[in-house]
């Protein structure tokens, strides 16, 4: 029974001598991060499809029950909107190829314009991805939230695929006001969705956004052991992947997350132990 856990990235300024080794060179940080978590958000592909020799790297560094859920390009989610980017597509599939069982799921993280009258496209999208991967769709329309006609339309066509629906949850850092310059820019930039918790899939993943202050990260994902708890007793396998604004502390606290779900549920397999890292060095 395994939960795995993750961040937003496998590197980060704050992270370097307190969980990661410093000085530490760029093409050994995931193997150090992987010592901390169990999964990683593949952001940076959305941005640029890797060379396939970069991606080589990231299957040498971890081991193969490690997860990677990683985004399709912008070009083809935001650019094309689905449609006319199979030269695209084709050379990101390509890419992420040496990371085998590593690549969990490709994300496909749509546009907030992405709206009910777009479910054909996706569902057209769907239907001619390569069955050798596992897919994830994340929406954020408010009308998929709001409308349970539009509810029921986009889990019809993910469930046709068995595409899971990953909910980026957000409630807990939009309950009060922000406190620091982190929180203040995320205020601006992070989608107000409304709290989803059902699952489509025997691999659910959750994206869930809390505050820089990790007690108040703490007590918002509190519904969350409950939801996450179930999965596993219904046999699913679960990733969440634990944001703060500033990400400072999001290693440790993604281990806290699984550290109290494995205190629910004893029998979840434990995360690996981290080399200790020792004080930053001057030189």
């Amino acid at each position: 029974m395994r939960l795995h856990v993750g961040c937003a990235m496998w590197t980060h300024r704050s992270w370097q001598g307190r969980f990661l080794a410093h000085p530490l060179p760029a093409h050994e940080r995931l193997r150090a991060y992987a010592e901390w978590c169990t999964a990683v958000e593949g952001n940076t592909t959305f941005y640029a499809t890797p060379a396939r020799e970069t991606v080589t790297s990231w299957a040498q560094q971890t081991g193969p029950g490690f997860r990677f859920v990683l985004k399709l390009p912008k070009v083809v989610t935001h650019d094309r909107r689905l449609t006319g980017a199979d030269e695209e597509l084709r050379a990101f599939l390509s890419a992420v190829e040496p990371l085998g069982p590593r690549a969990h799921a490709l994300w496909i993280q749509l546009p907030g314009s992405f709206g009910p009258t777009d479910v054909p496209a996706l569902a057209r999208f769907l239907r001619g991805l390569p069955a050798a991967h596992r897919y994830a769709v994340e929406v954020r329309h408010p009308a998929f939230f709001d409308d349970p006609g539009a509810t029921r339309t986009l889990e019809e066509a993910l469930v046709r695929v068995d595409a899971e629906w990953i909910p980026f949850d957000t409630t807990a850092f939009f309950r009060t006001p922000p406190t620091s310059d982190a929180e203040r820019e995320a205020w601006t930039r992070k989608p107000r969705t409304p709290l989803r918790t059902r699952a489509l899939t025997e691999r659910p993943i959750v994206r869930y956004l809390g505050r820089d202050d990790p007690e108040r990260t703490v007590e918002g994902w509190q519904p969350w052991l409950d939801v996450v708890t179930g999965w596993l007793r219904e046999g699913r396998s679960p990733t969440v992947f634990v944001h703060t604004p500033d990400n400072a502390d999001a290693p440790d606290l993604a281990r806290r997350f699984h550290d109290e779900v494995r205190a629910r549920l004893p029998e979840v397999e434990p995360l690996p132990e981290p080399t200790p890292v020792g004080p930053p060095m001057l030189f």
